[in-house]
């Protein structure tokens, strides 16, 4: 059931014929940038244009000679997987001078380069739009040294610039996530779980600095992502005496049995007064005041190195189309952008009006305008912010208000990476909010059984690291066992319901709705938080657990991959999870950089097979040494994995050999993603805040008891484009296929087209959903709307 041809647009009509487009990475380097690279090439060559690198970014363009290089398709193979920047980065003065820029002018002209794709930071996007500012004049000046033709200055006339934004700081406004980022905080996160043991061994404290010299996103992230007892960031400095407020937190952890601390530390960190807070000075704080053995790691370019992970490769492919379909539509009138990241959906936004915004976040700093700086960062920051202080920070008991309402806690379905970090942050918002909270142990086997007991802020300590699912969990739909479930909530009094997991907990839902009729006692505000590897939920674009399982995939596909370094030429055949839905083999298949991914929403027949091998074969024999092809377990009843895996090796004999590989359970396993702790915290914070509002509603007081019967109290919170949004399950009835479980529509479909053109097939892509120009949003959303942004 693919999606319907809405506008789909051959290349043939976005020609770029006879254009040249030249990329360059500039600035410090970041974990995706060559897969920003490598879209931006193939991207190009695909519709015509001649590409070119830049080495050394704009010191090779101000040097000229070989620093740049026409790009061919198999000079960006096999760099999908590389950290850093192939193409190289350096920091260039002479091209912050005039004669500097005149030079790169002369060296992409005697090229004939006119379009520009810039991945970098602010500074490397800034100087790239003043140098498209500058172009006519130094194009002029350049015929009077004698050094162009006088006809090339109308024949070049204008030069066309678009960024990406490539920073591990993340301090770029107008996007959501930048190039690195996502990858840094992998990093990050691998060494505070690393860390963990071993202070829970020895009972210490340990500092971790991270960097953010002006932006403390890497901070705040990885202090929500593995539950630290206490951050420090540039944006918002703590109050003064935080010193004695620290120490109090860290004294208080540990007075209730918890063996470690965590503190992290922004290496920009100041207090209200400007003076840097450094690591060292927090280590001797704690040594002083508490006596706590103490430790300092400071993280330094780790952050920087390794592998991209799925989200940046994925995230830069997207970028690098993008960047190259902004540049062929651009006209003399059209304003430099940047491509960026809105929710999960790209957008183009003018370059200088984001770059003024990020440096009037820093002039805010300067100014001590604290709060106003958190808010110009954008909603994804500052809802990050409000979580880490609703979670991380416990209120005393006499300060919490007391609502007397009951709301439990289940996991359902199959476990998912992030499902206990969805329960903590659930647990913790209901207790802030004045909720007894009680835990459900195996899903609804466990609820008609009795399995529930009341949960506590200290029993959820730790949780956000751990995979699989510790409530445990069940694919057991209520249907069959209603009565007895009604029973338990009757006996407990649950007042509301807060359900963890993929389509068993969507039907569950549905059941319960069903049952109002029968059982007032579930007559109660219901609400569901999309957690499965196989993202298969109507109603949401992404599940908490697929990230995870995508980075499994292309770790997995990597090493698969350059396992068959040095041999003679290979394809293997992967199988992945997912039921009938083929999101975790397509977005894996473009992580991972496959030839092919076969999925049930895509039919396939033994022409396409036949026209698979034969492609494959075509590259072996001129190019690539490895082929990768996904198989999603769903996909087709008769083309099983074994018979694609047969039909691969006989087809290929004399040109390649096959493997084949299952993938199989490792895909739900391992510590959860930097990206589906922090989606899972955030997404059932505000699934927690919406039932505290719903029950406020929906409470009778004369007869003293909830009572909620409407379809708006039994929803599915998910995230749909650029919010999150809760959405009555009974309406998303519609728009579901029950015989194959999975949603009718699937965003990610107009991703696959991405992985054919990035792997040399002639297709068509829908541009109907490519980015628009837009202006920065700085108007501030409405208080209901405050946490929407991710």
């Amino acid at each position: 059931m693919a999606q319907p041809d809405s506008k789909k647009i051959f290349f043939e009509n976005l020609s770029g014929a006879g254009k040249a487009i030249a990329v360059l990475t500039s600035g410090g380097d970041a974990q995706g940038m060559n897969a920003a690279v490598r879209a931006v090439v193939r991207m190009g060559l695909y519709v015509g244009a001649k590409v070119y690198f830049i080495h050394e970014g704009y010191q090779g363009m101000v040097d000229g000679g070989e620093n740049i290089k026409e790009a061919t398709w198999e000079s960006v193979s096999s760099m999908l997987q590389v950290g850093g920047t192939v193409i190289g980065s350096a920091r260039c003065k002479e091209f912050r001078s005039h004669e500097g820029r005149l030079k790169a002018a002369h060296n992409l002209v005697q090229h004939g380069i006119t379009n520009l794709c810039v991945i970098g930071g602010d500074g490397s996007l800034t100087g790239a739009n003043l140098f498209r500012e500058e172009w006519s004049g130094l194009l002029t000046e350049l015929v009077e040294q004698g050094l162009i033709k006088a006809d090339a200055v109308q024949k070049y006339s204008a030069l066309h610039i678009v960024g990406m934004v490539g920073s591990i700081d993340n301090d770029f406004c107008g996007t959501d996530m930048t190039i690195g980022t996502d990858s840094a905080l992998h990093r990050i996160i691998e060494v505070v779980d690393a860390i963990m043991t071993t202070a829970q061994s020895h009972q210490r404290t340990f500092v971790l600095e991270v960097m953010g010299r002006h932006c403390g996103y890497l901070a705040l992230v990885s202090a929500l992502a593995c539950g630290a007892d206490w951050v420090l960031i540039p944006e918002m400095p703590p109050e003064d005496g935080w010193e004695d407020k620290m120490c109090q937190k860290l004294s208080a952890t540990r007075s209730r049995g918890t063996r470690l601390n965590i503190i992290i530390v922004a290496e920009g960190a100041i207090d209200r007064h400007g003076n840097p807070i450094t690591s060292s000075i927090v280590k001797e704080l704690v040594v002083k005041c508490l006596g706590f053995d103490t430790r300092v790691t400071i993280l330094g370019h780790v952050q920087r190195g390794g592998t991209p992970s799925a989200f940046d490769r994925i995230l830069a492919s997207r970028m690098g189309v993008e960047a190259v379909l902004a540049l062929l539509e651009t006209t003399a009138n059209t304003p430099a952008c940047v491509v960026s990241l809105c929710g999960n959906q790209s957008v183009r936004l003018p370059l200088m009006e984001c770059v003024q915004m990020t440096q009037e976040v820093q002039k805010a700093m300067d100014e001590k305008r604290f709060e106003e700086a958190v808010k110009l960062r954008g909603r994804s920051f500052e809802n990050n912010l409000r979580t880490y202080k609703l979670l991380a920070h416990r209120k005393p008991e006499c300060e919490l208000p007391t609502s007397n309402f009951n709301v439990a806690v289940l996991n359902v379905g199959a476990p998912a990476a992030g499902m206990n970090a969805a329960v903590r942050s659930a647990v913790r918002v209901g207790i802030s909010e004045g909720h007894k909270m009680f835990a459900v142990s195996d899903g609804f086997e466990g609820f008609y059984k009795g399995q529930i007991k009341e949960i506590k802020w200290a029993d959820v300590g730790g949780w956000t690291g751990q995979g699989g699912s510790l409530l445990g969990t069940k694919r057991t739909l209520p249907a069959k066992h209603v009565d007895k479930i009604a029973e338990q909530m009757r006996q407990h009094n649950i007042n509301a319901l807060l359900i963890v997991g993929g389509f068993e907990a969507f039907l569950s839902l549905l059941e319960l709705l069903t049952a109002r009729g029968k059982y007032d006692e579930f007559c109660v505000p219901m609400v569901m938080v999309p957690a499965t590897v196989s993202n298969n939920v109507p109603g949401s674009d992404l599940s908490i657990g697929a990230d995870t399982a995508l980075n499994a995939i292309t770790t997995t596909c990597d090493r698969i991959k350059q396992s068959a370094s040095g041999t003679k030429r290979r394809v293997f055949i992967i199988e992945t999870m997912g039921g009938y839905c083929g999101y975790l083999a397509s977005v894996g298949g473009l992580a991972a950089g496959a030839d092919a991914a076969y999925i049930y929403e895509e039919p396939f027949d033994i022409k396409d097979l036949q026209a698979n091998v034969e492609h494959l074969t075509e590259k072996m024999k001129t190019s690539i040494q490895r082929g990768l092809v996904l198989r999603n377990e769903n996909c087709n009843e008769n083309y099983t994995t074994d018979f694609i895996y047969q039909l691969y090796s006989e087809e290929g004999r004399g040109v390649f050999d096959s493997r084949k590989n299952v993938l199989g359970h490792m895909q739900q396993g391992g510590a959860p993603s930097p990206f589906d702790r922090n989606f899972g915290t955030k997404i059932s914070a505000k699934a927690m805040q919406w039932v505290t509002k719903k029950l406020t509603e929906t409470f009778r007081q004369g007869a003293g008891r909830v009572f909620a019967n409407t379809e708006d109290t039994c929803c599915l919170l998910g995230m749909r484009r650029r919010a999150l949004v809760f959405q009555p399950v009974v309406q998303l009835k519609e728009s579901t296929d029950f015989v194959h479980r999975i949603p009718k529509e699937q965003w990610w479909l107009k991703l696959r087209p991405l992985m054919k053109i990035l792997a040399k097939y002639k297709t068509s892509y829908d541009v109907s959903d490519s980015g628009q120009l837009e202006h920065v949003v700085r108007n501030r959303p409405r208080e209901s709307d405050a946490s929407v942004a991710m």
